[in-house]
């Protein structure tokens, strides 16, 4: 499976998702330009690691309807965000081991 970890990653989100096997590409800022570079075309999953960057999600949905998007951050997303995301999910509750083995249900 293709994921894109876009964000910092205070969490180790990135190296969990490789660990269970899956390819991972990373970008700092995700606009238009950087997630087309990452491969959201052919991504199966957007984990996004910054609420300041929620406007991503409609970027990268645009670019394959299909994406699974999962928030993994403190803090709430806008509602015109959350409603295009498949899970949110905060750190405090949920490691990333946790997270990286629910990609694949």
């Amino acid at each position: 499976m293709n994921v894109i970890v876009a964000g910092t990653d205070d969490h180790d989100i990135a190296a969990a998702i490789e660990s269970e096997g899956h390819s991972v590409s990373r970008v700092d800022i995700a606009n238009r330009p950087a997630l087309e570079e990452a491969g959201t075309h052919d991504a199966s999953v957007l984990v996004l690691t910054e609420v300041e960057q929620a406007t991503a999600i409609a970027v990268a949905k645009d670019l394959n309807e299909d994406l699974k998007v999962v928030f993994y951050s403190e803090g709430s997303l806008p509602d015109f965000a959350s409603r295009q995301a498949d899970m949110l999910v905060d750190p405090a509750l949920l490691d990333a081991d946790a997270v990286a083995e629910e990609l694949d249900s």
